[in-house]
This record gives structure tokens, C-alpha cells and sequence, in this order.
């Protein structure tokens, strides 16, 4: 039998990023938290915890910490199914999913899915932002729920079902295109202008290049970690972008932002990848996703 108290003792330590904190979540001491992770560590023989400003889990304690995240949403399953097994004695404890997403899906399309899902279920989300094509990383290592990724394989023990495509296109101001292209968009011009990458793991301004040009043609980039700043950074002359089609088509009928090249845009397919042992737990959050993409996803 798994000594529950702490492992919710470490799981509240890691939560709050702190003893004190954690202590004050549990309604206990901050001596018997630190007594109920020192039990537990010396049990399973490693550190659960890396003491400091805040406390970080180690490997075995984000393993701990998603054991017992499960274990909450397992309960709050169950509690659902039979309200007269709740206790009234202890303090309400909400149930969290941790989901894995890019930073573009959540500026365009999923907050509507998880705000649906959130509001019916009171289920809470920890979202981490990794790019799509990395996303699948999260699932293997046993880091995440579910989450958005490019990938159809499935990871290791996850369901995967499409989503759709999120639509880019290669944008820039009027004046940013009169600047540097002056007589199309060339090679040479193309090597010279500065555009706009949102992190080291963004290759789509890369993708574009090589459809354009056939090869990928290096060239000079601003870095902006920012979906919304990214367009920003498009409409104020920065650089050229590809950027999501919900977040510049306005700007595209408007005028205010143009194509490099009309028509020439890239698809990425999304895939919702969920971890099995979750799946049940979270159809709800599933379906919601679902929901969602088939109305602002292209198909």
C-alpha cells in the first residue's frame, strides 16, 4: 500500500514550490511535510526533491508527481459517478490534466476547447507551450496527458487521432515587401531580408524557402517567442513571417500585411495525442478538442 499522505506531501512541495507553501495547502506543519518527504525518499532510496528557491522535483519526483495527478483524476471520475462517497470533512481538491500544445494552436484555436472543458468539469489544465513537432517528447517521457503534436504515430502507450491543418502564410507589411524585394522575391533579396523565427525549433520559415526556392536559402532572423507579438512584429516592418491564417487574415483583407508570394502557403497537420491511462479520464477533453478543431481547423 502506497503511503498516500506523502506522496501528497511531495506532490504539494513541487506544486508550490515550496515547504512552507505546501504546509499551508495541507493544512500541517511545515516540520511534518518535511518529515513525510524525508520518510518517502529514504523509502524509495533517491531525493524527490532539489531543496532551493523554488523546490524542483527530480526525476523520480515528477514521476511521483504524475502518479498522483492521475490519482486525482481518477477521484474526481469516481466522485462524479458516486457524490456520497465525497468526504465533507476534507477541503475540496481540484483534479488536473497537464496538456502539451504549440504556442500558435493556443493563440487561434484551442483555448475555446479547454475553457469548454474546464467550465463543465472544473477539472484544472497545466498547458505547456512546445512546438508541435517536439510535443511528442512530453509523452514519451511521461511528462504529459495529451497533446497537440505534428506526429500521427503514436507515442508509447497513446491514442492519436488527426485534428486538421493549421494554415501559415509567409507575411509581411507593404512596406517591408517595397523595401527589400523591390523586384520580386529573389534569391539574393531573399538572403538579405530579415524575417522573423519564433524559437530554434521553428522550421517553418525554413519549409518556405525550400518550396520557394527548392533548397533552403539561410537568411538573417529576429527571434520572438510570441504568437501575437510575432504578427506584431509583421505588421511594424520587422521582418517577414509565416504566420497563423486566424491571426492575420484580417490584416490580409485589410491590407495592412501582404503575401510574399499570393497563394503559397503551408499546411501543418495536428494530431491529438493522449496518454491511454488518461484517456478514459479526460473523453471530455478530448471530444472538446475535437469539437473545435473540425470547426476552426482546415480538414
Amino acid at each position: 500500500m502506497l503511503d498516500y499522505a506523502a506522496l501528497e506531501a511531495v506532490f504539494a512541495v513541487i506544486e508550490e514550490g515550496s515547504f512552507e507553501r505546501a504546509a499551508a495547502r495541507l493544512n500541517v506543519s511545515p516540520s511534518a511535510i518535511s518529515h513525510r518527504v524525508k520518510s518517502i525518499e529514504e523509502r524509495v532510496g533517491t531525493p524527490l526533491v532539489v531543496r532551493g528557491t523554488p523546490c524542483v522535483p527530480t526525476e523520480a519526483g515528477q514521476r511521483m508527481r504524475r502518479h498522483v495527478e492521475r490519482v486525482h483524476l481518477l477521484e474526481e471520475s469516481f466522485g462524479s459517478d458516486y457524490p456520497g462517497l465525497r468526504s465533507t470533512k476534507a477541503p475540496p481538491r481540484r483534479a488536473k490534466a497537464r496538456v502539451v500544445v504549440n504556442a500558435d494552436s493556443l493563440s487561434t484555436w484551442c483555448m475555446t476547447a479547454f475553457s469548454n472543458f474546464s467550465q463543465r468539469t472544473g477539472c484544472l489544465l497545466d498547458l505547456a507551450i512546445e512546438d508541435q513537432d517536439f510535443a511528442l517528447h512530453w509523452l514519451t517521457r511521461g511528462e504529459s496527458d495529451a497533446a497537440v503534436t505534428a506526429t500521427a504515430e503514436p507515442a508509447v502507450g497513446c491514442n492519436v487521432c488527426p485534428l486538421g491543418s493549421l494554415r501559415y502564410h509567409a507575411t509581411a507589411s507593404p512596406e517591408f515587401v517595397e523595401k527589400h524585394f523591390p523586384e520580386g522575391i529573389t534569391k539574393t533579396a531573399f538572403a538579405a531580408a530579415p524575417s522573423l523565427t519564433f524559437n530554434r525549433k521553428d522550421s517553418l520559415q525554413r519549409r518556405w524557402s525550400e518550396t520557394t526556392f527548392g533548397r533552403p536559402v539561410e537568411h538573417p532572423t529576429h527571434w520572438v517567442p510570441s504568437s501575437t507579438a510575432f504578427v506584431e512584429g509583421a505588421l511594424l516592418g520587422m521582418g517577414w513571417g509565416m504566420n497563423p491564417e486566424h491571426l492575420v487574415v484580417d490584416h490580409l483583407r485589410s491590407g495592412r500585411l501582404v503575401e510574399l508570394i499570393p497563394g503559397q502557403a503551408i499546411d501543418c497537420p495536428l494530431y491529438w495525442q493522449i496518454n491511454r491511462i488518461s484517456e478514459d479520464l479526460l473523453f471530455e477533453l478530448t471530444a472538446s478538442v475535437r469539437h473545435a478543431a473540425k470547426k476552426l481547423l482546415r480538414t
